[in-house]
């Protein structure tokens, strides 16, 4: 086996020093912080053409994700290096990874493998032309995605992005309809919680109103229905005497707006901004049912539960349903560059073929769909992940992790556990999610968390050595948040 598949996150040196965040003023001119990876001024320089006031002074021009941004320059993060399962800030503080980025460095950071895949094709073509053509190396990324996806999902759009992914899911969607004899079905289904991206037709299909509120009215054909949140059932009932109600309501949904006038249903597997929702096992199945009597395309956002997460390649083999359209991204890519994907059944691909005459083709594009570099990226992480059975890794690892978790339960505010291999959230009975997320980072951990919960989802490549040491961590910071 070569250097690069049989690669590990191997453990760094790990200090539990609290070293909290100082002011942007005082981080940077500090120099060279405790840690490896330390990266002082002076080196910060030679690889930014600017002067200290000027660099200091970026942080009031840059608008970075759900910020707000008089707060961030107030304490920021500037990460300078990341490496296997680990960051170190421009001061040299340490963080363990425990969200993989933002669940996408599903190989860890650094990886040999997807780093020589890249320097291999800058010397070979770094932009092919879209309008006209495509590159091997995208033809390759196909290959290896019809390799790995369930069913009849063996159509491939490459995209940069999730949010490019689901939007040409809706207008596929709508396309396929009409090319098909069904003009009328123009509405999309999606589940309060949800989210599926920053753009506005999939911010149309978001389920929290907090990301929605800026920018409504959206447009008016997406409709919303309960997830399957058992902890916290919406509609009072137990499972399995419930007989998964919440599915059901689906069809009624359906049956009211009027078959006719439905187009698809989209959802993530896995809710992640609702807490890690993970539906019970005959909720997917039941929603393939519902979909097929009323000819309503079932869309799975795998952003995040994709390329190993869930313990299967997809979370689809995990819950054994194949829906109609797939939309991948983040792990596809390991964070290594802009890399998404839809994926849509044979099926309903062949209603796009026909005579150039026809105008049938799917008229949809983005200048970096399928670029180069970024294939090359996800031809090696698809390849590391296939060739060293990374998802069965992941899911051992999460079945440990869940159980480390579990063991929370002793602090007295944990409600439930629930998630799939390296994707696990914890419910909370009190709303201290945030105060343990901020202390984690104080203590050098990164999680997602809300003021109901918070969740672990690292590296899949992460040791058992580097796991126990993110549930110490995070220990220690609901101790003292208790406390």
């Amino acid at each position: 086996m070569s250097a690069a598949s049989s690669w590990k996150a191997g453990p760094a040196p790990f200090t539990s020093q609290d070293t909290r965040r100082t002011p942007v003023s005082m981080r940077l001119m500090a120099g060279s912080g405790p840690g490896p990876g330390a990266v002082s001024y002076q080196q910060l320089l030679t690889t930014m053409p600017t002067q200290t006031e000027t660099l200091l002074d970026e942080l009031h021009h840059i608008l970075l994700d759900f910020r707000q941004m008089s707060a961030f320059v107030e304490e920021p993060l500037v990460m300078a290096r990341a490496q296997g399962v680990r960051y170190w800030d421009v001061r040299g503080k340490e963080y363990l990874d425990g969200i993989s980025g933002i669940f996408v460095a599903n190989l860890g950071h650094g990886h040999p493998r997807i780093i020589e895949a890249i320097k291999r094709q800058l010397d070979l073509m770094t932009f092919a032309p879209p309008m006209h053509g495509t590159s091997t190396t995208a033809l390759e990324l196909v290959r290896l995605l019809r390799q790995v996806t369930p069913g009849d999902l063996k159509t491939v759009k490459l995209l940069s992005g999730g949010s490019e992914a689901v939007e040409a899911a809706f207008k596929f969607t709508l396309q396929y309809h009409r090319q098909t004899g069904h003009p009328r079905k123009y509405k999309f289904l999606s589940r309060y919680k949800g989210y599926h991206g920053a753009t506005l037709g999939a911010l149309g299909a978001a389920g929290n109103p907090l990301r929605r509120a800026p920018y409504e009215p959206l447009l008016p054909n997406f409709l919303r229905v309960h997830p399957p949140h058992c902890f916290r059932c919406p509609f009072e009932k137990t499972f399995p005497d419930c007989d998964v109600f919440c599915a059901r309501t689906v069809e009624d949904t359906i049956l009211m707006e009027g078959p006719d006038t439905v187009a698809g249903i989209i959802l993530e597997p896995v809710t992640n901004t609702g807490g890690i929702i993970t539906p019970p096992d005959p909720y997917l199945p039941k929603l393939r049912e519902i979909c097929d009597r009323h000819q309503v395309t079932l869309i799975f956002d795998e952003i995040i539960t994709g390329f190993g997460r869930t313990g299967e390649m997809f979370a689809a083999h995990t819950f054994r349903t194949t829906p109609d359209i797939l939309c991948v991204g983040k792990g596809m890519g390991g964070g290594y560059g802009p890399l998404a994907a839809m994926i849509v059944s044979d099926r309903m691909a062949e209603a796009f073929w026909g005579d150039a005459e026809a105008g049938i083709e799917f008229s949809h594009g983005h200048t970096f769909g399928g670029n180069p570099l970024s294939c090359a990226a996800g031809v090696a992480a698809v390849t590391e992940l296939m060739e060293n059975d990374v998802p069965a890794r992941a899911r051992q690892t999460g079945e440990y992790l869940a159980a480390r978790l579990e063991g929370l339960r002793r602090f007295g505010i944990v409600g439930e556990v629930r998630g799939k291999g390296m994707l696990r959230g914890v419910e909370l009975t009190e709303p201290l999610g945030k105060q343990i997320g901020k202390r984690a980072m104080d203590l050098g951990l990164i999680l997602r968390y809300d003021p109901d919960w918070f969740a672990l989802a690292p590296p899949l490549i992460i040791s058992r050595e580097d796991l126990d040491l993110m549930l110490s961590i995070l220990e220690k910071a609901m101790s003292d948040v208790l406390a």
